[in-house]
Parts: C-alpha cells; structure tokens; sequence
C-alpha cells in the first residue's frame, strides 16, 4: 500500500502526517489535472482556429472562450490554494508537532540513552534532521507521488488517443526514475558519510568552545583550531562529493525524460506521413508535453534529498523506538525508606553494581562511600530511577519504584549535585524551578533558609538579576547555595546529595553546612561522599567496593571494625590532610 507503515516510517511520520501527505498528494493530482485542462482550452481554440480556415465554419462566440478561461483561472487559483496549504502550511504544524513528540520522548527516556548519545549527535537530530525531513515532507514527497498518480491517468488518457506517441512521449519517465533509484545506494552511503562528518565537525566545535579557558591558558589555539578547520573542511568536501555525484544522476535522469519531446515529434511526423494521425493530434500531444514533465522537475532536483532524508528518518525513529520509563501515577508509599534488594546493574556489558543490598532509613543520612568506580553515584541515581536496574529490586516505602512513573516518583526527590546546573535567567526563577508556582515570597523565604539572600541582595537587581550561562556571574559557593534553596523550596521527604561542599573554601563550606541541616532534617537522605570527614555525622555507612557492598554500619562501629575498610580510608585522607598542612 502506498501510504502503509513501511512509507509511515521511511519518512518518520506520524498518523496526521499520512493524513497530511494524502492531502497534499489529492491536490498535486488536481492541479496538474487543471492545468491540462488549460491546454485543453487552447487546444480546442486551435482546433476552432483551424476548421474556420479550412472549413469556413464561424468563429465561437468570444463569451464561451472567455468564460472557460475564467472558469479555469478559478479552479487554478483554487487548487493551487489548496495544494499550498497541503504541503506547506499543514506540514509546518507537523514539524512542530515533531519536535514537541521528540522533545517528551527525550523527557520519558533513560539517563541511559544520553549516556550513548552525545549533545552535539542530539542536536543535530532535533535540528538538521527534523529540518531535512520538513523539507522533504513539504517540497516532494505530496509533489512527487501527486506526479506520479497524475502522470500515470494523463498515459491512460493518450493511450485512448494514440498509444504510439504515448509511449513516444512518456517512455523516458520511468526510464529516468529508474536511473535514479538505481543510484540510491550510492545516494544513501554519501548521505550516511556526510552525516558522520557533520557529526564530527559538530563535536570539534563544541569542545573547543566548552574548553576555550583551557586552549587560551596551555596557549594552543594554533592546534585546536587547525584541528577544527580540518574537520569542517572535510564536512565541506564531502558534502560537495556527495552533491556532486548524486547531481551527475539527477541531470542525466531530466535529459533522458525530456528526450520525450524530440521522440514525440520524430514519432508524430511519420504517423502524420502515414496517414494515421492528423496535425492536430500531433499538436494535442506537444501541448501535453510542454506540462506533463513540469510535475517531475521540483521532485527531480529534490529526489537526492529524498534519498538523503531516509538517514534522517531513520535517526529520529531510533529515539521513537527507544523503550520509556513508564509506571502508574498512584504513589503512596509507607514511609520513605529506600531499599536496595539484591540490585545489579550494567552499562552495556559493564556490570558497575552486583547483588548490592541496604537500607536508607527516613530520618536518617545514609553515606555511600567508597573508591572511585565503586558504584556510589549509581546507587543514588538508580534510587531516583534516573535509570531502571537490571535485576533486583528498589523500594521506596515498601512500593516498587519501577512500577512509578518517573516524574511522578521524582516530586518525593530533591537533589544537591557537586556540579550544580543554572539557567541564564534571574535568581528568582533559577530557584523556582525547585517548586512550579512558587510565590515569590516563597523563593526569599527558601533563599533566605539557604544563605543565599546575603549575596543576592548585593547583586545589580537583588533576585531579579541574570546570572549568566549556568550561573556564571556566580561564585561556586553562590550556586552551590542556589541549588540548595532549590532543593528546600521543593521540600521533598527524599534528598540525594553528591558531595555539595566538595570543591568549596572554608567560608563557603560553612555556609552551605548551615543550608544544608535546615534541608536534612526529618528527611530520608542518601549521601555520595568522597570525603571521609564529611560523613562523620551520618547515621549509617553503606561502603562499596568493585560494585558489591563491602561493609556497612555507623562511623564508629566502622571505624572501630579490625580491618575494615572505612578505618583504612578514613585513616589514608587523615595522613593526606596532615601532609597538605
């Protein structure tokens, strides 16, 4: 079937936009029928024009002619219309639509995705392949298959005619497209190595802007940005390759159809030589062709972005296809401790956590600690269902978190991450984001519990003031407290923290300490240390090591423990911080 699921997803379009293309397709078929119509009229004038010399038969009355024409500079006007909003003005609400579907595909998906996927590889999905996609779905693919309808009635029509000069006449059409789809593979392979070279470039560009302090302090700018011009100088070279090679098929494909014309007079000159046609036969055919070719022409130098779009669609269904996070929106657990039972968990064929097993009790800070690579921010995000585990299971008041719907589970959450993430908007509302609705008295009051109040009210415009680009016209300290205000106006009974105070000085530490005991208190909290000193206070240690739960207990116990391994940690950075001094 024409429009079935195979054409649904080589064009990654949604129901509406089947819909769409049968519009647009409907309405090519009708415009290329009036405009025949047209050539009909004056085919008709010509034959009038002819038998009145010939035959000395009158002229119509002018009036019959003049109202046909009118009547057709309607109906053409109409359809064109009509066509228009098909393929254009339907198609752009469906690349808006395209967009909001990726946007909360990407919301619903997995921490795990991203991990696979870089930045610079989704944006140019959610930009240059929506982009190519709309411009195949409004400029051919309504034109070229509306063409193909049309053309194929228009051959059923002059066969009824004269089926030598039909063929005379559309023998180079199927010809032409053959040759043209015969050159898709090579199509699609330039198209698939372009893309890889975009990609490429698109990474460089984003590196060395994100790493620009670094390049301008070790002063090598000469190397990255050589480095950067190859890239994108070969993106460039590919690109025009791949124009290049796919043109040479396109332009060989249009003379090839257009040797119809030559054909055509040939063919019609011996059949009226013959006695088997008459002029004006041969006439009605070269009207037809002067337009019957026309339909092809915006599908022919457009057909290389057909082929091409098939590796943009194809990129975008892989995000369609990729599982969700699902689950019910009934959360009413009993309490917030959160259990891990037995959980395992692997990136890809990495196994990071093998049959661990606690409890973080509510009212109670729960330390994860351990070495680098041990699984301790694992944990905490498979405990948010930032990612759903391989086997085991994790509990939040007795309820299974895998059967929750994520953003559901996630108003229980709050999270204080060591690297904080702003927006490039006021402090007001980089702290509302903690709460949808706040008052504004509201996000004071929670700033004010977060210490942030004394350095906003220091700022150009207090709480009104942008902060840059992820808070850069901020200290580390500022945005650390930022964050924690967040997290206090949010109030959740669950709060993960990773290491807050890591990378902050003294003064600044102090001042987020105080923050964050106003946010723990009463709460279920999991901590991601990397600092022995800072989870002296916890109530429970959880210690891990390769991915398994070595100990756990309180600090003391731990540390009182005959070769333990928390003693031994605690004791090393103990040892590093008196060789600092």
């Amino acid at each position: 079937m024409m429009f079935g699921k195979d054409f649904k997803r080589k064009y990654a379009l949604s129901d509406k936009g089947i819909s769409n293309t049968k519009k647009g397709t409907f309405w090519t078929v009708m415009v290329n029928f009036v405009v025949m119509a047209g050539m009909g009229i004056l085919y008709l004038l010509m034959e009038k024009l002819m038998f009145t010399h010939t035959d000395d038969v009158p002229l119509p009355k002018p009036v019959l002619f003049m109202t046909a024409v009118a009547v057709f500079i309607i109906l053409s006007l109409f359809t064109h219309w009509q066509q228009y909003r098909a393929t254009y003005g339907l198609v752009y609400g469906e690349i808006k639509d395209m967009r909001i579907s990726i946007a909360e595909r990407l919301r619903k998906l997995p921490l795990g995705f991203f991990g696979k996927r870089d930045v610079a590889d989704l944006t140019e999905t959610i930009l240059s392949d929506v982009n190519r996609m709309e411009h195949v779905w409004s400029h051919v693919l309504g034109y070229l298959y509306g063409s193909y309808i049309s053309t194929a009635i228009i051959a059923i029509m002059l066969a009824v005619y004269d089926w030598h000069l039909m063929i005379a006449c559309l023998w180079g059409v199927p010809v032409a497209f053959a040759l043209l789809f015969g050159s898709r593979k090579i199509a699609e392979k330039n198209a698939e190595i372009t893309k890889a070279a975009a990609l490429t470039a698109s990474d460089g560009m984003q590196e060395t802007i994100e790493n620009i302090r670094e390049i301008h302090a070790t002063n090598q700018e000469y190397k990255y940005l050589s480095q950067l011009y190859e890239k994108i100088d070969q993106h460039e070279k590919l690109m025009i390759h791949g124009e290049l090679s796919t043109g040479i098929f396109v332009n060989a494909a249009s003379v090839i159809m257009r040797l119809g014309v030559a054909t055509t007079i040939l063919s019609g000159a011996n059949l009226i030589l013959s006695g088997n046609i008459t002029f004006m036969t041969l006439f009605m055919f070269l009207l037809v062709i002067t337009r019957v070719y026309a339909p092809f022409d915006q599908s022919l130098a457009l057909i290389a972005e057909v082929f091409m779009s098939e590796v943009s669609a194809e990129r975008l269904m892989e995000i369609h296809d990729k599982e969700i996070a699902t689950g019910t929106t009934d959360f009413n657990p009993k309490g917030h401790d959160i259990s891990f039972e037995n959980v395992s968990f692997s990136y890809g064929n990495e196994k990071v956590l093998d049959g661990v097993t606690f409890t973080a009790k509510e009212g109670e800070v729960t330390a994860l600690v351990g070495p680098s690579g041990s699984g301790k921010s694992t944990c905490a995000k498979l405990a948010a269902r930032l990612w759903d585990i391989s086997d085991g299971k994790i509990t939040v008041g007795g309820t299974d978190i895998s059967t929750i719907d994520p953003e559901i589970l996630l108003t229980d959450y709050s999270m204080v991450f060591q690297d904080v993430v702003l927006f490039d908007d006021t402090v007001m509302e980089n702290i509302r984001l903690g709460k949808h609705g706040a008052s504004d008295e509201e996000v004071i009051e929670a700033a004010k519990a977060a210490n942030c109040d004394e350095f906003v009210q220091k700022l150009p415009k207090g709480y009104q003031t942008q902060i840059g680009e992820n808070g850069a016209k901020l200290s580390g300290g500022e945005r650390q407290r930022i964050s924690i205000a967040r997290a206090l106006l949010k109030n959740a009974p669950i709060v993960l923290l990773d290491e807050a105070t890591a990378s902050l000085d003294v003064e600044n530490e102090t001042k987020v300490q105080g923050a964050l005991s106003r946010l723990l208190k009463g709460k279920t909290v999991l901590v991601i240390a990397h600092r022995m000193r800072t989870v002296e206070a916890a109530d429970k240690i959880v210690v891990l090591k390769e991915g398994k739960v070595a100990e756990q207990g309180s600090p003391k116990a731990l540390k009182e423990k005959e070769g333990s391994l928390f003693a031994r940690m605690h004791n090393l950075q103990i040892q590093e911080s008196k060789w600092s001094v």
